[in-house]
C-alpha cells in the first residue's frame, strides 16, 4: 500500500493532465467554428468586368446597380464596387467592379482587372446600346475579340483553361428551368465549397450522363462567363417613331443577339436606367450566378424591351420562333443590310447668298439718290471760303483779275505740281456741264439782278482770257465762281449759253 503521500501526488498528476486535454479541446472547438465560419462567408474575391464602347450606358449601369443617382464618369479603367448581402446568414460583402474605357488605345489596362490567379473569379459583361442598333453586333463582336486575345497573352495552363471551358459546358447542359410560382425562399441555400462560376465536375456515372448541346452552342468558348447587356431599350420608342422601326426590326435584332449569345454561352439582359427596367433582375441574376443565391426568374422574350434570357435556357429551336413575324426580311440577312444607320445630316451654316442685280437697274437707283442729294451749294458754301452772302456784303463788285495772274505762261511749267490734276479737273466739270439744270430763283430781292450782273462782267473778262471761254453751268440758285490755278478765274452763270 502506498504512502499518503504518494497518494496524492498520484491524484496531482492526473489532474494536471485532464486540465491539459480539456484546454486542447477548447481549442479545436475555437478553431473548428472559425474554420466553419469563414467557409461560410460570402468570398471577397468575385469582379466583375464591363466592356463596351463610349456611351453605352456602362458607368450609369454600375451606378443605378449601387444606387447611386449622380454617376462618376473617369477615364481608362475605372474602379467601383456594389455591395452583397445574404439573407439567409445576414452576411455582406463587396463586389468589384471593374469599367474598361471604349478607346481602344485603353485595352492594354486589362492585365490589372483580369490575371492568371484572379481569372476564375470574374464575370464579364458585354455592354452595347440599343440606341444605336445598326452597331451592336458590330460592338459585341469586336469586344469579344478583344477578351479573347487577352485571355491567350495571360498563358494559362492548358489543362486549367480546358477545366474552365468545361464548367461552362457543365453549367449549360444542368440548367434546370424555376418552375412557375416557384421563390426564391423556396429553393436551397447555396453552397460556400463550390464556385458558381465554374461548377465542378460530377462524382457518381449518373450525374455525367446529360444532353449533348447544339452545334453553335459554346463554338466560342472563352473559358469566362458571360452576360450581354443590352442598355437603353427606352429608345425603342424613339426608333419607331423617327426612323420608322417596326416589331420585325427589333425581332430580328433579337434573333441576332441570340444567337451570338450562344456562340459564346452568355444570358441576355435588356436593360433601362431611365425607366427602371430588369436592372433589379440584373442584381439578382449576378447574385446567382456569382454567389450561388437562389434564382427563381424565368426567362421572358415576350416583350421586346424587356428580354431575359439566363445562361443555358436557350436553343436555336426557340430562336427559330421569332423568325414567323420576319415578313420583309430574313433570318439569314447580314445584320449591317437590314439595321442600316441613318445618314445624318448635320446642318451647315452657310452665308446668306447674295444676288447681283441688274447693273441698270443699279445705276437707275445711284441716279435717283444723287438727285435727291442737295449740291454742295444748297446746303452751304465751302468750309474753305466764307459764304457767298457775306461775301457780296464784304465787297459788292468783283476785284478785277490782274493780267499777271491770267496771262503769266511761266506759271504753267511742270515745277507747279497742280498742273498733274488738269485732266481730272477738265473731266470733273464735263461730268457737271452734262447735268440737267434748272432755271434759279432768286432767295433775296434784288439778288437775282446782282448776281447777273456779276456774272456777265465776270464772263466778259473770262472770255478775253488767253485759254478762251468756258460754258456756264447752273448750280441750284447761287452763282459758283471757280478758279482755275493754271489760268483766271472762270464763272459759271446759269442763264448764259
Amino acid at each position: 500500500m502506498a504512502p499518503i503521500g504518494e497518494r496524492k501526488e498520484n491524484m496531482g498528476a492526473i489532474a494536471g493532465d485532464d486540465d491539459d486535454s480539456e484546454a486542447q479541446n477548447l481549442w479545436a472547438t475555437i478553431l473548428g467554428e472559425v474554420q466553419s465560419s469563414s467557409a461560410s462567408n460570402l468570398p471577397s474575391t468575385k469582379s466583375v468586368l464591363l466592356l463596351g464602347d463610349n456611351e453605352s450606358g456602362k458607368t450609369t449601369l454600375v451606378a443605378k446597380l449601387q444606387g447611386v443617382e449622380e454617376p462618376k464618369k473617369g477615364t481608362g479603367l475605372e474602379y467601383y464596387f456594389i455591395d452583397i448581402k445574404d439573407e439567409y446568414r445576414d452576411e455582406q460583402a463587396r463586389l468589384g467592379v471593374w469599367v474598361l474605357d471604349g478607346d481602344p488605345s485603353h485595352n492594354g489596362l486589362l492585365k490589372y482587372c483580369v490575371t492568371k490567379d484572379n481569372f476564375e473569379h470574374n464575370l464579364v459583361l458585354l455592354v452595347a446600346s440599343m440606341s444605336n442598333p445598326w452597331s451592336i453586333m458590330e460592338s459585341l463582336e469586336k469586344w469579344t475579340s478583344v477578351l479573347r486575345e487577352h485571355i491567350d497573352r495571360l498563358k494559362i495552363q492548358h489543362e486549367d483553361r480546358r477545366e474552365y471551358e468545361e464548367s461552362l459546358v457543365r453549367f449549360f447542359q444542368e440548367y434546370t428551368e424555376p418552375e412557375e410560382g416557384q421563390t426564391s425562399q423556396s429553393v436551397a441555400a447555396p453552397r460556400r465549397d463550390v464556385n458558381p462560376l465554374h461548377p465542378s465536375a460530377p462524382h457518381t456515372e449518373e450525374d455525367r450522363v446529360l444532353l449533348p448541346l447544339g452545334e453553335n452552342t459554346l463554338s466560342q468558348n472563352l473559358g469566362i462567363p458571360i452576360v450581354v447587356v443590352i442598355t437603353k431599350t427606352d429608345a425603342i420608342s424613339t426608333l419607331e417613331k423617327e426612323h420608322d422601326f417596326r416589331e420585325e426590326h427589333f425581332d430580328f435584332i433579337q434573333q441576332h443577339i441570340r444567337k451570338f449569345c450562344l456562340q459564346i454561352g452568355a444570358a441576355l439582359v435588356y436593360t433601362s436606367v431611365k425607366e427602371d427596367k430588369n436592372c433589379d433582375l440584373l442584381y439578382r441574376y449576378f447574385e446567382h450566378r456569382i454567389y450561388g443565391f437562389p434564382f427563381s426568374q424565368q426567362a421572358y422574350v415576350v416583350e421586346k424591351d424587356s428580354v431575359f434570357v439566363p445562361t443555358g435556357w436557350d436553343n436555336e429551336k426557340k430562336i427559330k420562333i421569332l423568325y414567323e413575324n420576319l415578313s420583309s426580311m430574313k433570318a439569314e440577312d447580314c445584320y449591317e443590310d437590314v439595321i442600316v444607320k441613318p445618314m445624318m445630316r448635320k446642318p451647315v451654316q452657310r452665308d446668306a447668298e447674295v444676288i447681283a442685280e441688274d447693273e441698270q437697274v443699279f445705276l437707275v437707283k445711284q441716279q435717283m439718290q444723287l438727285s435727291k442729294q442737295p449740291a454742295p451749294g444748297a446746303a452751304g458754301e465751302s468750309p474753305l471760303r466764307p459764304p457767298a452772302a457775306a461775301t457780296n456784303k464784304q465787297s459788292p463788285s468783283p476785284r478785277p483779275t490782274t493780267p499777271q495772274a491770267s496771262s503769266s505762261p511761266k506759271k504753267l511749267d511742270g515745277k507747279n505740281p497742280q498742273n498733274t490734276s488738269e485732266g481730272m479737273l477738265a473731266n470733273f466739270f464735263n461730268s457737271l456741264l452734262n447735268k440737267n439744270t434748272r432755271t434759279p430763283v432768286p432767295t433775296k430781292a434784288g439778288e437775282y439782278m446782282c448776281n447777273r450782273h456779276l456774272w456777265e462782267s465776270s464772263c466778259t473778262r473770262g472770255r478775253e482770257g488767253k485759254y478762251g471761254s468756258v460754258k456756264p453751268l447752273a448750280i441750284e440758285r447761287r452763282v459758283i465762281c471757280v478758279k482755275f490755278v493754271y489760268f483766271s478765274t472762270v464763272c459759271v452763270c446759269p442763264w448764259s449759253t
